[in-house]
């Protein structure tokens, strides 16, 4: 009989998500590089491709970070000409962020990230979507 080890890399949860997602990461630069993203900056965008016009509270709630991570990747978005950030009419305290007509142009240059992707994983579609159900369970349980 082996006794468990709750300190071993091998029982470990967090690092194969850990290392995972670093790697899928990686592996978006090439593709992410042309566009002039960070991958960061990529799903901020994404979130604004879909609903333009939200709150720097809303952005962070969707993306799991805070603003001291997301007002200096909003900066650069806006030095690169891609959002703008305005303060609320309604309530001083809310930024709002909008695409400008440069960033609403960039979505059509990123739409064939995704499909990059999917051809650098070896990963069968079932799985995939299984493991994002996984992981979006996981989210909700942690959240």
């Amino acid at each position: 009989m082996t006794d468990f080890n709750p300190l071993a890399l091998e029982n470990q949860l967090c690092f194969p998500l850990y290392a995972a997602s670093k790697e899928i990461t990686r592996r978006y630069k090439p593709f992410l590089d042309p566009l002039g993203l960070t991958y960061t900056q990529y799903v901020a965008m994404m979130v604004l491709w879909e609903q333009d016009g939200i709150t720097v509270g809303e952005l962070g709630s969707k993306l799991y970070l805070d603003s001291a991570t997301l007002t200096p990747l909003l900066k650069r978005l806006e030095a690169h000409g891609f959002v703008r950030r305005e303060r609320s009419h309604e309530d001083e305290r809310a930024v709002i962020v909008t695409l400008t007509d440069e960033g609403r142009a960039l979505r059509e240059r990123a739409l064939e990230v995704p499909y990059c992707m999917a051809g650098c994983l070896e990963i069968s579609p079932e799985d995939a979507t299984e493991l994002k159900m996984l992981l979006e369970k996981l989210l909700r349980s942690i959240a």
